[in-house]
Order: structure tokens, then C-alpha cells, then sequence
């Protein structure tokens, strides 16, 4: 009886185990590690302008006491420029770090199996053409946000903790740094620019990937002389250029939607005030994008169906 049993809560496991393996989700979980594995300068890139900007801060820290001292003279705008410009310039750096690394990944991941050849392992594996094209798409539009946005948190905080310990060491008020950029209030907006960022430029990463299931080469030279050869060829034709203007606010256009413009001369920051999430989320421009993304994607997952290695 207990022989009988063992067997069965065997047979049981192996079950189980079984059907672990072959999941629908496992695919796609080991194609993202995959990703994660191969492209280390996803979150490598970030790291390294976070070091850079923590470089040239530790040098401002020698002029910190005498910013601090002159701080009352100051007009206040003045005051919120002279405190806040390095928070928001390191914040500005590693995320401008982290879009040009979701580009060169999306123009590069597709064609570079083809290139290297390893199109003909993969494509040996259980793992779909639709599974493969998500799992790339899921780096910029799911992974890439959150690395972001804890290296630029982590970033801030050195910023502020190594501020403060120079405002005290001489005397002075730290809190005058802190008043210039509240970290939470900072932290929530930071939150809130990524996810808009993200989904507003998710048809440029699906445009990108396209392409480089497309191309056989030279994906960033079609990647942008296509469009390009669009305006040019519609202002010549017609004298109009309704598609570069597209291109201007698909590009920069979400800072109109998910933004209010901020008061004059700020004394203080307050990012909460500025943030517009209901009119971002009734943009048309929104949501046209999302099914442009999708569009794209798919035809992406069709391209690299009949791909071969180039």
C-alpha cells in the first residue's frame, strides 16, 4: 500500500514538474533572462553616468557652504535653481542614458540573432516567434523603468545624505537642501515621468524593433532616414508637413499632455501641483500610440517568422 502510494505522489510530481516546464509564462520568463543576460548595459549605461554624476557633485560639495551662506541673498528662483539643477540634472542624465540604451537595444536585438546566427538555435527551441518579440519589447517598455528609476532615487539620496553632512560639518542648515527638493514628493514625480515616458514612446520602441527585423544592416540609418525620406518627400509633393509635426509630438508632445505649466519665479518645488495624469490618460495621442505599438509588434513577430540569418 504505502509502495503504491510513493508511486503515485511520484508520478504526481512528475506531473507537476512537467507542467511547470511547459507553462505558457516559462517561455517567456526564460526569453526576458535571456535578454537580461545578453544586454548587461541596460542597467551597466545608467550605473555608469550615476557615477559620473556623483563625480562632479562630490567637486560642487567644495562650493557648497558658500552656496549655502549666500542662499538668503539670493532671489528665489534664483535659490531653487542653485539647489535644485543638480537633483534634476542627474535625474535628466541617467534617464536620457536609459532612452538612448532602449533605442540601440531595440534596433539592435532583432537583427543581431540574425547577424550572429543564433536565429537557428532559437528558433530550434519551443519558444514562439510572438513569445521571442514580447520578451524584447518587455525590456524597454517593463525592465527598463524600474532600473531606472531605483539607480536615479539612489543617485538623489547620496546627493542629499552627502550634502547635508557637508552643510553640517560647517556649521550651516542642511534643511535648506531638503526644502529645495523634497525627495518624496521628487520620488512620486519620478514614478510618474517614467510611466508616461514609457508608454509615450512605445511606438517609437515598436518602430525600432521592426526595423530591426527588417534590416539586414544599418538598422539606425533606416530606423530614421525612413522617416525622413516621409517629410522630405511630403514637403516637396504637397508643401505641407503634417508628418514631421507628428513626428515633433510623438517625440516631445507628452510633456504638453501629462504636465501643467509651473507658476513664475518658484520660490520652492512642488512637483505634485504639476502633474496632470487625467489629461494624459484622455490624450487621443495616448492611446493611438498603444495601438500603433501594437501594430508594429505584430508585424515585427511576422517579419521574424520568415527571417533567416543574414
Amino acid at each position: 500500500m504505502s509502495m503504491a502510494s510513493d508511486a503515485n505522489t511520484t508520478a504526481f510530481d512528475t506531473q507537476a514538474d512537467r507542467h511547470a516546464a511547459t507553462a505558457p509564462t516559462r517561455p517567456f520568463y526564460w526569453s526576458v533572462r535571456r535578454e537580461l543576460w545578453e544586454y548587461r548595459s541596460i542597467w551597466i549605461a545608467p550605473l555608469a553616468v550615476s557615477g559620473i554624476v556623483l563625480f562632479g557633485f562630490l567637486i560642487r560639495l567644495a562650493r557648497l557652504p558658500q552656496l549655502l551662506r549666500m542662499a538668503s541673498t539670493l532671489p528665489p528662483m534664483k535659490q531653487n535653481m542653485a539647489f535644485a539643477a543638480p537633483f534634476a540634472g542627474a535625474a535628466a542624465a541617467i534617464i536620457v542614458t536609459g532612452l538612448l540604451v532602449a533605442v540601440f537595444y531595440c534596433l539592435g536585438t532583432l537583427n543581431g540573432e540574425r547577424r550572429d546566427r543564433s536565429i537557428l538555435f532559437w528558433k530550434s527551441l519551443p519558444v514562439s516567434d510572438l513569445t521571442a518579440v514580447l520578451s524584447k519589447a518587455f525590456v524597454p517598455l517593463v525592465i527598463l523603468p524600474p532600473i531606472l528609476f531605483v539607480i536615479v532615487v539612489l543617485t538623489q539620496l547620496i546627493m542629499l545624505l552627502a550634502g547635508s553632512a557637508v552643510a553640517l560639518a560647517s556649521g550651516l542648515d542642511a534643511g535648506t537642501i531638503w526644502a529645495h527638493w523634497p525627495m518624496a514628493k521628487m520620488t512620486l514625480a519620478l514614478i510618474y515621468i517614467l510611466v508616461v515616458m514609457t508608454l509615450w514612446y512605445a511606438p517609437i520602441y515598436g518602430w525600432l524593433l521592426l526595423v530591426s527585423a527588417w534590416a539586414r544592416r544599418m538598422t539606425i540609418l533606416w530606423a530614421a532616414l525612413i522617416p525622413l525620406g516621409i517629410v522630405v518627400v511630403e514637403r516637396i509633393a504637397f508643401d505641407t508637413s503634417y508628418f514631421g509635426s507628428l513626428l515633433k509630438y510623438r517625440i516631445g508632445g507628452f510633456v504638453h499632455e501629462a504636465f501643467l505649466a509651473p507658476g513664475h519665479n518658484p520660490s520652492t518645488i512642488d512637483p505634485i501641483a504639476l502633474l496632470a495624469p487625467l489629461k494624459y490618460l484622455s490624450s487621443p495621442g495616448l492611446w493611438l500610440g498603444l495601438v500603433v505599438a501594437a501594430i508594429l509588434l505584430g508585424a515585427a513577430v511576422w517579419l521574424r517568422r520568415g527571417r533567416e540569418p543574414v
